[in-house]
């Protein structure tokens, strides 16, 4: 196994886990079927992060275009956030983890957002790595209700218009207390973001893999980790100057 620098992992890390409805299907099973086994992979994930010194990891975990999927699969995701709520809260705890989900909670019924708040507040001090869950969660919507937040600002005389930069308006999104986004993975096969951390994803590096979700262990993590690795991170500089950089850090 290839060895990678800690300044060379991947601060956050964002997955859009993909392949669960494919995976039960290959195997004469319900959609829900996948999703449970899903589970498994996140579990994977975390402990793959906590191990490579990940700060924080994303999860796709429902889109807001989720809800036009059969009834009987929503609800059935809808059960399996509350068990996996009721049994995963302590051992992530446990493990010095700080959960977070992120998205328009308002669509979810009041017991399920009691849990939720519930597991954030328990978590809430931990720092070892900072798990965000994407739920009832898009790209578009982020950035629209971080515009609203900047337009009541203007409207309470808190800042001018022509104030709103990128570094403000980052300010109200949905993640901006974790750090900027590096690495952005899908399973499954598909090569698209589905409206997923559209503004975070700016200067992400993308990993596309056809490994189902169910099926994406450590070691799949542990690869594209190390794809990450070696990529050369420019920002809209030449090769020149960030080799010129490197060297002079070092």
């Amino acid at each position: 196994m290839t060895s990678v620098p800690a300044a060379a992992v991947p601060r956050h890390i964002a997955i859009v886990m993909d392949g669960n409805g494919r995976w039960a299907k290959a195997r004469h099973q319900p959609r829900s079927f996948g999703h449970n086994a899903g589970r498994k992979a996140v579990r994977e994930a975390v402990e793959s992060c906590l191990r490579e010194g990940v700060q924080a990891l994303t999860l796709f975990a429902f889109s807001s275009e989720n809800w036009q999927r059969p009834q009987d699969e929503v609800g059935a995701l809808m059960n399996l956030f509350v068990r996996a709520l009721d049994k995963e809260v302590d051992e992530l705890h446990g493990y010095g983890v700080r959960l977070r989900f992120v998205g328009d909670l308002t669509a979810f019924d009041e017991p399920l957002r009691r849990r939720m708040q519930s597991a954030m507040t328990r978590t809430a001090d931990n720092d070892k790595l900072q798990l965000n869950v994407a739920v009832n969660y898009g790209g578009r919507w982020d950035i629209v209700q971080a515009s609203r937040q900047a337009a009541a600002a203007v409207a309470r005389g808190e800042l001018q218009a022509d104030q709103i930069d990128e570094a403000r308006l980052g300010k109200w999104m949905s993640l901006a207390d974790a750090p900027p986004l590096d690495l952005f993975i899908r399973t499954g096969g598909e090569t698209r973001i589905s409206n997923f951390l559209l503004w975070q994803a700016a200067y992400a590096e993308f990993y596309f893999t056809d490994t189902l979700w169910p099926d994406f262990d450590q070691a799949c993590l542990r690869g594209a980790i190390e794809d990450y690795a070696r990529r050369e991170r420019r920002y809209g500089r030449t090769g020149e100057q960030v080799a010129a950089t490197t060297a002079q850090v070092s």
